[in-house]
């Protein structure tokens, strides 16, 4: 137990969980996904999905129903292309980077939601998406969420990347070498808050992204949400708006049922283990979000876990 609510109680309460836990058991409803391994795309070391792949797998042995097998990988877009093309079962994604491989996986969950952060030095006059043009910027690593929604950011902010803005593309370690040495102006991180490489007292600050949600979600779609990152996020940092998408938890198609349904289990009744500590402020892994996977629809396996759930 982590001495917190755990957030998958949150939205029946405690009581009423502990009830659905108690009827489930009863009903013979445990995982049944004994023996199998589940190669799962996370993401870069040091950030949120890697994290949470990490914890995920950790319950999964706990348990002993499901092997969790962590795959590193450099984010949501690499996740995708994997997922397609069979070499690992499940991935998790930034909500956004779902294209037109939609037809070919089904949806676990929505399990969290990624807050996009760019990152300037303290000492910059870069105050706004705006004040970019002419500059360097690092909008994530190849293959990562973030290399879309930041081209998409700057789209909305009037910018043409790679014209008005110089693009790179590096991983967040690099990333934030290259911010501190000067040699990018700016970077990109989708992820959680606090993300610990970003937590560097007066070195580095946050810009306000909060006006740029609603017209990303004109343009865009709906995934797209106005989220507030608070003062005491990181040392010495000032409270700003960003802009949050969800995160998605993944199948390929022919997941059997029982081991998508053994993975669902380890969301809805172990939630409380699956907290990384770069989750503050985006819980999102509760019963009412679990199932708002927006256009992907529910693995098979993972409805039947919901459906009993919530009767």
């Amino acid at each position: 137990m982590t001495g917190r609510e755990p957030i998958g109680r949150r939205g029946i309460g405690r009581r009423g969980f502990l009830a659905l836990a108690v009827a489930a058991g009863a009903a013979g409803c445990a995982p049944s996904g004994r023996g199998a391994t589940v190669r799962l795309a996370s993401g870069e070391v040091g950030g949120f999905y890697h994290a949470f792949a990490g914890l995920l797998g950790l319950a999964a042995a706990d348990i002993g129903d499901v092997r969790i097998e962590r795959v590193t990988t450099s984010g949501s877009q690499a996740n995708l292309a994997l997922l397609a093309r069979g070499e690992v079962d499940a991935a998790l994604t930034l909500a956004d980077s779902v294209r037109d491989s939609a037809g070919q996986m089904f949806a676990l969950g929505r399990v969290y939601e990624n807050y996009l952060q760019l990152v300037v030095r303290s000492d910059s006059p870069i105050g706004s998406v705006a004040d970019l043009r002419g500059t360097r910027v690092s909008l994530g690593a190849e293959g990562s969420g973030a290399a879309l929604t930041g081209e998409r950011i700057l789209r909305v902010a009037g910018l043409d990347p790679g014209i008005d803005v110089a693009i790179v593309h590096r991983p967040l370690t690099a990333a934030v070498a290259a911010l501190d040495a000067g040699d990018v102006d700016a970077l990109l991180w989708a992820g959680g808050v606090p993300t610990a490489l970003l937590a560097v007292p007066s070195r580095m600050r946050l810009v306000d992204l909060g006006e740029l949600a609603t017209p990303m979600r004109e343009l865009f779609g709906p995934v797209y949400d106005r989220v507030a990152i608070p003062a005491d996020a990181y040392p010495g940092g000032a409270a700003v708006h960003t802009i949050g998408v969800a995160n998605l938890l993944l199948a390929a198609g022919g997941m059997p049922d029982e081991v998508a349904a053994s993975i669902v289990e380890l969301l809805v009744w172990h939630a409380d283990a699956l907290v990384p500590t770069e989750a503050a402020g985006t819980q999102f892994l509760d019963g009412r979000s679990l199932i708002s996977t927006g256009s992907i629809p529910l693995h098979p396996g993972a409805a039947a876990v919901y459906r009993r759930w919530h009767g």
